[in-house]
């Protein structure tokens, strides 16, 4: 069987959501950003991809059509290369990369591009229309189908004794691994500055007006952030205007809303080789896997075992962990439980700094891990997450 390898890689900063500077940019146009950057670094002719795989929890801009066919035009690929979109919620990156590997694996394609990009800015909204969103046949049979994730995080603090100190002890670290990242310029070599124009609402006049920007950086953390600080922050989770007692999640120790796009460019290892192409990394497997709806977060703990017993690998065998930080209270879980030296976990930080469009995340820390394995010399990584509704995600690379 033919190996599928990743040659290149490309994303966007990451902006906050509603207010950061992607808050009125078209999700095709920050797909289509990467999509051309990934293919340039690549140096392979557009004309050549086979299929432009993009992942989103909610795609916005579309219509009638997907997101991968759109970024594939907003990135200047021709009217000959196809597009699909694949959603499984914050696996969707990693589900686009996946497919597109599987498929040059199985002799399907030769190249193609896979990512994730998600707009939330122009997409979730306040006062969402609510008529049929929700299956009665589903709710019959699982009422905590449809829960919502911050409640499922307030499940997973309760039910496996997360206490709120852990929570913000792990948000604090992942604050300032991030922080140091950003010093040291460990996230430039895969940011694509993408200028665009930012909508600026002015509370006292009530107008919006337009400027432009450059995003050139993540610019969600906080490097500031101390355990007091986090301390200080009341639960999201309330009964009307009273938090609830026992209630621990905050917008402290929870990933943050923001928009972005990421992308990579997937190729036969043989072909790669005759282009004189370094290879970032090699695709070596995924493990999904289902759990309790109620208590989504802990989605890796089942998904992890899964692929590492199919392919020989214990826990110990991996040298970096990239885990979605959704909740802090679900990543200490899922690794003291997996037993993941929190030495080899998120090194440079994750989404409760970085941020987390969701659709895009998987595909970013393809990226990352593949590039920060390169740095440290490290073999296996792995890149897991919990995922809407009950699932957890896991792919397998092999740094080149």
């Amino acid at each position: 069987m033919r190996e599928a390898v990743i040659v290149s890689t490309a994303r966007t900063g990451l902006a906050k959501s509603f207010r950061g500077g992607f808050n009125d940019t078209e999700a095709p146009a920050m797909g289509g950003h990467v999509v051309r950057a990934a293919v340039e670094r690549a140096g392979i002719d557009p004309a050549e991809v086979d299929d432009c795989i993009f992942g989103a929890a909610a795609q916005q801009g579309t219509q009638a059509y997907n997101i991968g066919r759109l970024s594939g035009i907003a990135g200047g690929l021709p009217d000959s290369v196809a597009g699909m979109s694949i959603e499984r919620q914050c696996s969707s990156g990693l589900m686009s990369i996946a497919t597109a590997a599987r498929s040059i694996m199985c002799n399907e394609y030769d190249i193609a591009v896979a990512g994730g990009v998600e707009s939330i800015s122009l997409v979730q909204t306040k006062h969402k229309n609510s008529y049929r969103n929700v299956s009665k046949t589903v709710t019959a049979i699982d009422p905590t189908a449809y829960m919502a994730m911050l409640e499922t995080a307030e499940v997973v603090s309760e039910r496996y004794g997360i206490s709120r100190e852990a929570q913000d002890e792990y948000s604090l670290q992942s604050q300032q691994r991030t922080a140091a990242a950003q010093q040291e310029g460990r996230f430039d070599d895969e940011i694509v500055p993408m200028s665009t124009v930012k909508a600026v609402f002015d509370k006292e006049t009530k107008e919006t007006h337009y400027e432009d920007v450059v995003v050139d950086r993540d610019d969600c953390n906080r490097p500031s952030t101390t355990l007091e600080s986090l301390a200080a922050l009341e639960p999201v989770f309330k009964d009307g205007q009273v938090v609830k007692e026992g209630r621990f999640i905050t917008a402290g120790n929870s990933s943050q809303l923001s928009d972005g796009a990421s992308a990579c460019v997937v190729m036969d290892a043989r072909l790669a080789e005759q282009r004189g192409l370094a290879p970032l990394g090699i695709y070596r497997g995924l493990a999904v896997a289902g759990c309790k709806s109620d208590e989504m977060g802990i989605g890796p703990v089942f998904a992890v075992p899964k692929l590492l017993a199919r392919h020989g690998l214990s826990v110990d065998d991996i040298d970096l962990w990239e885990l979605n930080e959704a909740f802090a209270c679900q990543v200490v879980y899922c690794r003291d439980e997996l037993g993941i030296d929190n030495a080899r976990l998120n090194v440079n930080g994750g989404s409760i700094a970085i941020g987390h469009p969701f659709g895009m995340s998987g595909a970013r820390m393809v990226g990352h891990a593949l590039l920060e394995g390169r740095r440290r010399a490290a073999k296996f990584v792995v890149i897991t997450m919990c995922i809407g509704g009950g699932m957890g995600a896991a792919g397998l690379f092999e740094v080149a």
